[in-house]
C-alpha cells in the first residue's frame, strides 16, 4: 500500500552524526557497492537533503567540536552495544 509520508524523529544528536557520516559514506565508492538497489539512493537523498535543511550547526565554525560531542553523548547511551557482537 503506498500513501502518505513517513515521519522519522531524531535527537539533534543522532541527526548530527547521521547527517556527517551520510556526507561522507554517499561519496564514497565502496558505499555505493553496498547500495545494491538503485531506488534506496532516492530514500538516502531525501534523509540527506532532510538532514542538510535542518542543521544549522553544519557550518559553525565549532562543528567538529560539535559533532565531537554528540558522537560522545550517543555513545554514552549506547553502553556496550557491539554490533560486531550482538544481534541486530
Amino acid at each position: 500500500m503506498s500513501g502518505g509520508e513517513v515521519i522519522l524523529k531524531l535527537s539533534h544528536d543522532q541527526a548530527l552524526v547521521l547527517s556527517d557520516w551520510l556526507d561522507r559514506m554517499e561519496s564514497s565508492r565502496a558505499f555505493a557497492q553496498v547500495v545494491d538497489d538503485r531506488a534506496v539512493w532516492s530514500a538516502l537523498h531525501a534523509i540527506s537533503g532532510t538532514l542538510d535543511k535542518s542543521l544549522v550547526g553544519t557550518f559553525s565554525p565549532d562543528y567538529v567540536q560539535l559533532l565531537e560531542a554528540a558522537r560522545q553523548r550517543l555513545l554514552e547511551t549506547l553502553g556496550d552495544f557491539d554490533p560486531m557482537t550482538d544481534e541486530l
